[in-house]
């Protein structure tokens, strides 16, 4: 019998299900035998169990079994018939009026949207670009340095000044009374790196060992603790220790050490030029990649299915949640996190994920297997054993899934920046790295 499909709205459709009695009875009677062999119940041998008795205990729940396996059976036979995309699960209900010796069911759903993409050579879109500059270079080796420097203390007549790891005691007090997180003992941190507030910081610099000195810090109406954000507060602060740094200098045998096997000044910043440039790629492509999906937007028309858009902000808010346990916030389970914060985010995604995947089988950009190789190769040229980064991507099918998913969406960017008109912006070194 054909399927009949009844629209509701916009993307909405509903479709009747009949299931026979008959049918339904007889598989319940089946799963209840299958499972007396099985069962175990006081007073009777295990396989020996009256079916009544195993009737009772478990009717109810392998009648529940049945009933969905058979509404799930006959609703995909139903929308495969029809030929319909379904998105998302539908919802049943019961429907009277059943023919005799069939039972009835409303299943309610929604289907796919058509998505039509208008014309992108009329949509203009910024394409980025940037060099690495010497500058980029020096600031990158002085970080290597800085992270292998070492400590030692400075002479008592000397004051504390930038670059120097101090120790303190500090009590800070707001309207004469001391606040969380306003008190430590043996406080350390590097004075001029931004670690403190940057009134505390000047504060302390000039300071010598066993110093006391009393300042008051007015704390940035959007600080990030709240209950003394946009107030001001008075801090003691005693000197304890004050060490000045030593930078490594570029001899052979730290540069080797950091994995550049000739030991030179010049291999060191070609290695360091080549890891800004992977660096520069991935940030540029990023930049257009986000300026291409725009652009699709843009032209694009669809209805978005609800039911995406609710399964997209299940995922968000658990994101969310795992966020927040990762944190180590206290019953992050039970937060109470508004679905709604996310719902502008969802949405987007969903519309972008309907209207790239008709972009890529419109226009056959799907992912070639040499495209896979040559992105998980260049991932892979960063760490120290690249070999073992491939195998660990080559090995698994869902990280493989993961690759594949970015190397369409280079794909998609490419296939729209050649057709829109592009408008090329070149960004400075610094602006792209700190955006």
């Amino acid at each position: 019998m054909a399927v009949t499909v009844e629209t509701l709205e916009k993307l909405e459709r509903r479709i009747t299900l009949l299931i026979p009695a008959n049918d339904l009875n007889a598989e319940i009677e089946t799963r209840l035998k299958k499972l007396s062999r099985t069962v175990k119940a006081d007073g009777f041998r295990p396989g020996k169990v009256p079916m009544s008795v195993v009737a009772q205990r478990y009717g109810y729940s392998v009648q529940s079994e049945v009933m969905n396996d058979k509404i799930g059976q006959a609703f995909a036979s139903a929308a495969n018939e029809a030929q319909l995309r379904v998105a998302g699960v539908p919802r049943v209900t019961p429907k009277e009026g059943a023919p005799e010796g069939q039972l009835a069911f409303d299943a309610t759903f929604e289907v796919y949207p058509e998505v039509t993409l208008g014309d992108l050579t009329t949509v203009e879109v910024e394409r980025f670009s940037s060099e690495v500059t010497e500058a980029a270079i020096d600031r990158t080796v002085d970080i290597l340095r800085k992270q292998r420097r070492t400590f030692a203390q400075r002479p008592a007549a000397e004051g504390a000044a930038e670059t120097d790891r101090v120790t303190i005691d500090f009590e800070g007090k707001i309207d004469g009374e001391t606040f969380s997180g306003g008190k430590a003992d043996a406080f350390q941190f590097i004075i001029g790196e931004g670690q403190m507030l940057e009134q505390f910081d000047k504060a302390v610099r000039g300071m010598k060992v066993g110093d006391n000195k009393t300042f008051p810090l007015q704390f940035p109406e959007d600080y990030h603790g709240k209950d003394v954000a946009g107030k001001e507060a008075d801090f003691l602060v005693t000197m304890k220790k004050i060490e000045a740094q030593n930078l490594p200098e570029l001899t052979e045998a730290f540069i080797q050490s950091l994995g550049i096997a000739d030991g030179t000044v010049d291999g060191l910043r070609a290695d360091v030029k080549k890891n800004l440039e992977r660096e520069v790629k991935f940030r540029v492509l990023g930049r257009n990649k986000g300026a291409a999906m725009d652009a699709l937007l843009k032209v694009a028309t669809l209805d978005v299915p609800k039911a995406l858009v609710d399964n997209e902000l299940e995922r968000l808010v658990a994101n969310a949640r795992d966020d927040l346990k990762q944190r180590g916030i206290k019953d992050a389970d039970k937060a109470p996190i508004p679905s709604e914060l996310f719902q502008p985010q969802a949405e987007r995604r969903v519309r972008l994920g309907l209207v790239v995947a008709e972009l890529v089988r419109a226009n056959n950009l799907q992912a070639k297997p040499e495209q896979l190789q040559a992105h998980i190769e260049e991932m892979s040229q960063s760490y120290e054993k690249p070999a073992d980064v491939m195998r660990w991507y080559l090995s698994d099918r869902q990280r493989m899934a993961e690759v594949e998913a970015v190397v369409i969406e280079n794909n998609v960017t490419a296939h729209v920046l050649s057709l829109v008109k592009v408008v090329d912006k070149a960004l400075p070194f610094d602006e792209l790295m700190t955006a």
